[in-house]
């Protein structure tokens, strides 16, 4: 199952570096893939949320990258990894541990794929760990995840007590509707980004994205 997954990865994704971290090199799906304009049923993946660098994750990564030290020789745990990029750029800037997190077997693979094309050692895990105490790690990636209220509303709670418990939480994020100015009053915004055009017009319009840390 994993070479059949590996696989249809491979065929239908292409290597990019047109986005605001061109230092990592990440299998996407491009304009350039016949997916991109593929309609549902040709699409062999469900919900390939995975082959896409959402903006949150950009500016995660990107903030990771610019500052190495917020991760070096620490613990890291990347919760819904996608592509996997924000793990990368902890693993290269040294992080102690890296655990990349997916719910989807296809992003943990798609992570596992691009943390090897760029030379890098990490972890990978399929369980849901949204609710753990996360005692193993010292920071808590969030990329991209403030899209629905519902779930927002769960998530917040969570990242909540975990930060409350002495867990630095970083949120990558373009202005979500569920990131409300409620929430955004207890976190401190660390980074702001400009997405580059290309980004800018695969991610629905949004031209910026920022970084903040949960209070």
């Amino acid at each position: 199952m994993l070479k059949e997954i590996t696989s249809l990865i491979l065929k239908h994704t292409l290597v990019s570096r047109r986005h605001l971290t061109p230092e990592l090199a990440l299998r996407l799906i491009t304009p350039d893939c016949p997916l991109w304009r593929a309609g549902e049923g040709d699409v062999p993946f469900k919900d390939p949320f995975w082959a896409f660098y959402w903006p949150g994750g950009q500016a995660t990564a990107r903030y990771i990258l610019d500052n190495g030290e917020s991760v070096k020789n620490l613990r890291i745990l990347d919760i819904g990894c996608g592509c996997g990029a924000g793990s990368i750029a902890a693993a290269k800037m040294n992080a102690k541990q890296v655990l990349a997190n997916d719910i989807d077997k296809y992003a943990v693979t798609a992570t596992n794929i691009n943390a090897e094309l760029n030379k890098v050692n990490l972890e990978t895990n399929t369980d849901n760990l949204i609710g753990d105490d996360c005692e193993h790690f010292d920071t808590i990636l969030i990329g991209d995840m403030f899209y629905d209220e519902e779930f927002a509303n769960v998530l917040f709670k969570w990242l909540d007590r975990i930060s409350a418990n002495g867990k630095t939480v970083l949120i990558g994020d373009p202005g979500r509707h569920g990131l409300t100015e409620k929430r955004r009053s207890r976190m401190t915004l660390l980074a702001q980004y400009k997405l580059p055009s290309d980004s800018a017009m695969e991610n629905n319009g949004f031209t910026h994205s920022t970084v903040w840390k949960l209070n």
